[in-house]
């Protein structure tokens, strides 16, 4: 019986698949270059990043630079001259989790580096060097960044609760309220809860090195509850993305008066 195979294209971009396979790696591209140019810029502003109780998340836990940062304002030590942000100082925290992580490595593989640009779709180079050579093999510190990101999501829990009280202004008198800003970073809460716990590192971490799970059903559990979420880790990983952004854009254009924040009670 003979059997028969497909040629091989090799040239960079060739293919014999049918349809727009470029689509998706353009449209990973495009709201990832986005996404990257919008929240350097942020992170840079230093300013319009607190409304009221509202906190970006871009700039939580503000821990030096404002008024109400944990180590007080700016240290005179440092020049005018020099860029200076609270942002800058806990940015590269949540960004080196997420650019580290396992779903997003293959989507900017892909859009940026064509690394393949998609399945049976010619590559720009004929070597595979894989990830345990320098500089990939940075990769392999998302673990690390994925308990910073625990420690950090602990903050945006606070964050979102003080979204829920309200300080009036002429008699100074908190109260419990809700506006649309509060459902704006809860919802920021919950879907970089959702990626962040359905990280693979994670599912690692809690099953892994266990060869039966069944005799710690606690465990047995948790490794469960992470693989359910573990299912969908793309959607968590593009909704959380877009909503950090937004939540941002939010408390900024509330700040800066182009927004006006509707208190629902």
């Amino acid at each position: 019986m003979s059997s028969a195979s497909l040629p091989i294209k090799r040239s960079f971009g060739q293919t014999m698949r049918k349809g727009a396979w470029w689509a998706y790696p353009l449209l990973v591209f495009l709201v990832l270059f986005a996404f990257v140019v919008y929240s350097t810029w942020a992170a840079f502003q230093g300013e319009h990043y607190r409304f009221g109780n509202y906190l970006s998340p871009f700039y939580s836990p503000e821990l030096l630079g404002g008024t109400e940062s944990f180590y007080g304002s700016k240290p005179s030590w440092i020049p005018d001259w020099l860029p200076f942000s609270p942002a800058l100082l806990i940015l590269w925290a949540p960004a080196g989790f997420r650019f580290t992580c396992y779903y997003y490595r293959g989507a900017y593989y892909k859009a940026f580096w064509a690394d393949p640009p998609a399945c049976a779709v010619g590559e720009p180079r004929h070597s595979y060097r894989g990830e345990r050579k320098f500089p990939l093999i940075l990769q392999n510190v998302h673990r690390y960044f994925l308990y910073l990101a625990l420690i950090f999501l602990i903050f945006l829990v606070h964050d979102a609760w003080k979204a829920f009280w309200f300080t009036d202004t002429r008699t100074g008198v908190t109260s419990f309220g809700i506006g649309v800003g509060t459902i704006v970073l809860a919802a920021n809460v919950f879907f970089l809860g959702g990626y962040t716990f359905s990280c693979h590192s994670l599912r690692h971490l809690v099953g892994g090195k266990c060869d039966q799970l069944s005799k710690f059903p606690v465990r047995q559990k948790t490794y469960n509850c992470v693989s359910c979420l573990n299912r969908n880790h793309m959607v968590w990983a593009w909704c959380s993305l877009f909503v950090v952004g937004f939540s941002d854009i939010y408390v900024r254009l509330c700040s800066m008066g182009v927004w006006h924040d509707w208190r629902i009670f």
